[in-house]
C-alpha cells in the first residue's frame, strides 16, 4: 500500500496520547491503593500529562482531515457507525479527547472524583485502541494486517510511548515517579519489541493467496503481461503502491527497530537510574522524540508492508 502521511501521524499522535492518559491513570490508581506516596504526586503532574494527551490527540484528529478530499463533508464520517470500524474511530476519538480534558479540569479543580473519571476516560481510550486496530484487522484480503498481531502492537506501541511521555513529564514534576515508570516503560517497550518482532516474521513468510491467473482471469500456466492497458499515472499506482525498493525496506524496518526500541530502551533504563535530575529530564525527553521519530517509521512501514492483490495486475509490467 502507498502510505498517507495523515494516517500515519493520525494513528502515532493519538495513540501515544492513549497510552499516556493510561499512564497517568495507572499512577493515581497505584496512589489511591497505597502502592505510591500520593503526596509525591503534585497535581501539576496529572494536569500537565492530561494537557499533553489532548494536544497529542488533537493534532492527530487534525492530520486525519488532510486525508479527507472533502474535510467539509467530514461529518459524514460517522453515518457507518453500525458497520465500519473508521466510523466507529470517529466517534470514539473525540469521546477520548473529551474524557481526557474532563480528567484533566478534575485535577486542576481538585476534584474527589478524579480517578473515577480517569477510569472512564481509559475505557474510551481502549474502545479507540480498537477501533483504530480493527480498521485494518479486519481487511482479509491483506494478509500482512489481517492477525491479531495488529491490533496487539497498535495497543503496545501506544502504550509504550505513552509512558515514555509520562516518564519524561515525571522527571519534571514528580521526580520520585521516575524509576518505578521507567521500569514500565521498558517492560512494554520489550513487549512491544516482542510483538512487533512476530509480525514481522510472520508476514516475510506469507505467500500471496491471488496469482496472476486469478487477478487476470486468465488460467494458463504461464502468461507474461506486457501492458498495464495505460501509460500514464492512475489511481491504482498511487494508491495501492509505495513505489519504493525492498532494499529501502529494509533500511526503513532496521531503522525502526532501532529508533522505536533500543534507543528509547537505553535512554530510558539510563535516564531513569541516575539521580542527576537534569541529565535525567535530558534522556527522557530525547527518549520521547527518538521513539515518535521511530514510531513514524514503523507505522509508515506497516502501510508499504501490505500488499494489495491488484498489484499483481498494475505492478506487473
Amino acid at each position: 500500500m502507498n502510505p498517507a502521511f495523515s494516517v500515519v501521524f493520525l494513528t502515532t499522535l493519538s495513540g501515544a496520547g492513549q497510552g499516556l492518559l493510561i499512564a497517568l491513570v495507572g499512577v493515581e490508581a497505584a496512589t489511591r491503593f497505597g502502592f505510591a506516596d500520593a503526596a509525591a504526586v503534585p497535581p501539576m503532574f496529572y494536569v500537565i500529562g492530561a494537557a499533553l494527551s489532548c494536544l497529542l490527540g488533537a493534532l492527530g484528529l487534525l492530520a486525519s482531515f488532510f486525508h479527507l478530499g472533502h474535510p467539509e463533508r467530514a461529518w459524514r464520517a460517522v453515518a457507518m457507525w453500525r458497520t465500519s470500524w473508521l466510523s466507529r474511530e470517529c466517534l470514539a476519538l473525540p469521546a477520548f479527547l473529551a474524557c481526557t480534558f474532563a480528567y484533566g479540569i478534575a485535577h486542576a479543580f481538585a476534584s474527589v472524583y478524579t480517578l473515577e473519571i480517569g477510569i472512564v476516560a481509559v475505557v474510551a481510550s481502549a474502545v479507540l485502541f480498537v477501533c483504530t486496530g480493527m480498521i485494518y484487522a479486519c481487511l482479509r484480503f491483506l494478509q500482512e494486517w489481517a492477525t491479531p498481531l495488529t491490533l496487539v502492537n497498535f495497543v503496545l506501541l501506544g502504550c509504550a510511548s505513552g509512558l515514555t511521555f509520562a516518564t519524561a513529564c515525571a522527571a519534571v514534576f514528580a521526580t520520585m515517579l521516575v524509576p518505578a515508570l521507567a521500569v514500565a516503560t521498558c517492560l512494554v517497550t520489550l513487549a512491544a519489541f516482542v510483538s512487533r518482532s512476530a509480525s514481522l516474521v510472520r508476514n516475510a513468510r506469507l505467500t500471496p493467496r491471488s496469482t496472476v491467473q486469478s487477478a487476470t482471469g486468465i488460467p494458463g500456466a504461464r502468461i507474461e503481461q506486457n501492458s498495464r492497458g495505460f501509460t500514464a499515472g492512475a489511481f491504482n499506482l498511487r494508491e495501492f503502491f509505495h513505489g519504493k525498493t525492498p532494499e529501502t525496506l529494509r533500511r526503513i524496518k532496521w531503522t525502526f527497530i532501532v529508533a522505536v526500541f533500543i534507543v528509547p530502551f537505553c535512554l530510558v533504563a539510563f535516564g531513569g537510574s541516575i539521580r542527576s535530575i537534569g541529565l535525567s529530564t535530558l534522556l527522557l525527553c530525547a527518549a520521547s522524540a527518538i521513539q515518535y521519530a521511530g514510531l513514524v517509521a514503523e507505522r509508515w512501514f506497516f502501510f508499504a508492508e501490505a500488499r494489495h492483490p491488484q498489484n499483481l495486475y498494475y505492478r506487473r509490467a
